[in-house]
């Protein structure tokens, strides 16, 4: 599903206004999908709005005068004065018969459900004052809360909490969600969010031209590899995966098998020689080759190779430099990660130079924060970038590559400005070598012909989904032997007999 910015949906909601629909009618449909969300969340019991002074809070007024039309028992508490209200706020409110009560922590008591009307998706500025009092008292009521849009305090484009921020049971969010519902710490505060349709027609999608989606396989499902009757391994693609040397061969290994579960029809761990028989020894299925040097990698890759994955364990300096420009002078895919990133820390234009002067090369950058940081420091000075998103998405425009910024909130961003957010991984994914695993998946999915783009959103979500899979106290050995199962549940989605 598209991810829409703040900017974006309010474009969404003028072209739906331009077309005809009364932006009234809008807020009323979005007010009536927060009452039947409130009477899901509390079947009985009295009901607290806390309306602010915008849109949100007329939604609110909307909700709660719904919620009275059907026999509940409901207050409202507002922000501001009554008579301040402007535009459609104030028509909403007019709908509201019952009291208005001034905006006092001590009057929040103990409803059976607070709907947080406060603020919208658009805050960009810190909430101080009675505002902040207000959200502290919701948060401390332990009372169960449904948020109107995003819960009030979070940034809806950063996911950012902006001060303070309301604890949400649940948020309705309206037409698509925004990149504050997927980016952490917004996410967080969400609970469980619900996209309600309120009129605005899918049309509009096109004339806005939103580049961010949520990462899932609606996204990315018509460039899956498809499994062919006719296929064999030399069909499904050739990977390699450089190994360190004799002390740090386990990364590498753990790529490997990644590919090969991934489904490339074959694997090579190029090994440096001292480290050969301890990589041959631990390896069955994946092939084992030895590599000393850039030299000897070159006419390796060369060959039927579809792509490499370089970095896992490969160790930090010219060796691994000279790896990299082997592999984009051959023209393979390749997977950057770990050491093959840091390795151009101190000279990153030098690699994405490089990157650029191949374009045939497609490359998947793959850091964490620390090694984004490392290679991308120039960004560190533009203090207007305010999001990850916003800091993936320039930084796939710099170096060239195809960026995936690792964490439970992972983005992937191309150069031409597409970006997913992933909203599918479990905490217990944060052990050692989980990310080596990775890296092999989206190696999986180039050497098998997808484009760079679509290759590592699919990684990262069937990643994900195997953290799921093994579930708490997995390590990253575990990952690549849940895959079949992660695969089944894959096909049973797209309708893919097996």
């Amino acid at each position: 599903m598209e991810l829409l910015t703040t900017e974006e949906m309010a474009r969404a909601d003028a072209l739906t206004i331009a077309d005809g629909t009364p932006g009234f009618e809008l807020m009323r449909a979005a007010g009536r999908a927060v009452a039947d969300a409130a009477n899901d969340l509390a079947e009985e019991g009295a009901i607290l709005v806390v309306a602010g002074r915008g849109n949100n809070g007329g939604d609110g007024f909307v909700a709660a005068a719904e919620l009275a039309a059907q026999g509940r028992d409901v207050s409202v508490v507002l922000l501001c004065d009554r008579a301040t209200l402007k535009g459609d706020a104030a028509l909403a409110a007019k709908g509201w018969k019952g009291e208005v009560l001034p905006c006092d922590p001590s009057l929040i008591g103990s409803p059976a459900l607070i709907i947080d009307a406060l603020f919208g998706a658009g805050l960009d500025r810190p909430v101080k004052g009675d505002p902040k009092i207000m959200i502290d008292a919701i948060n401390a009521s332990g009372v169960p809360v449904l948020a109107v849009d995003l819960p009030s305090g979070i940034n809806g484009n950063s996911g950012a909490v902006m001060g303070a921020a309301v604890l949400a049971t649940e948020t309705v969010t309206f037409f698509r969600p925004k990149p504050g519902h997927l980016l952490l710490p917004g996410r967080s505060y969400c609970g469980k969010l619900r996209v309600i349709d309120i009129g605005i027609d899918d049309g509009v999608l096109d004339r806005i031209g939103p580049k961010a989606a949520e990462n899932n396989p609606d996204l990315w499902e018509s460039a899956f590899p498809l499994p062919r009757v006719d296929g064999h391994k030399f069909t499904k693609g050739h990977a390699v995966v450089v190994s360190g040397d004799i002390a740090a061969t386990g990364a590498a290994r753990l790529s490997a098998r990644a590919a090969l579960r991934g489904g490339a029809g074959l694997v090579t761990v190029a090994s440096p020689r001292d480290a050969l028989a301890v990589n041959a020894a631990a390896l069955t299925a994946v092939m084992v080759r030895p590599v000393d040097t850039a030299e000897e990698f070159a006419p390796l890759i060369r060959g039927k190779v579809n792509a490499c994955i370089i970095g896992p364990g490969a160790g930090i300096g010219a060796k691994t430099r000279g790896l990299v420009a082997a592999g984009l002078a051959a023209k393979r895919r390749l997977v950057l990660d770990a050491d093959a990133l840091t390795s151009f820390a101190d000279a990153p234009d030098r690699l994405f130079d490089m990157i650029k002067a191949e374009p045939e090369s497609e490359v998947v950058l793959t850091p964490h924060e620390g090694e984004f940081s490392r290679i991308f420091s120039s960004l560190n000075e533009e203090p207007e970038i305010q999001s990850k998103l916003e800091r993936v998405t320039l930084a796939a425009n710099r170096s060239g590559a195809v960026v995936v910024l690792k964490g439970a909130d992972t983005v992937v961003s191309s150069p031409d400005g597409r970006a997913a957010i992933a909203s599918n991984a479990p905490p217990w994914l944060a052990t050692a070598g989980s990310g080596d695993v990775l890296a092999g998946l989206i190696g999986a999915f180039l050497a098998q012909g997808v484009p760079a783009f679509e290759a590592a959103c699919i990684g990262v979500w069937m990643h994900g989904e195997a953290g799921s899979e093994a579930g708490p106290g997995l390590i990253a050995e575990d990952l690549p032997e849940v895959m079949p199962a992660v695969f089944r549940r894959l096909y049973d989605r797209l309708g893919i007999p097996y």
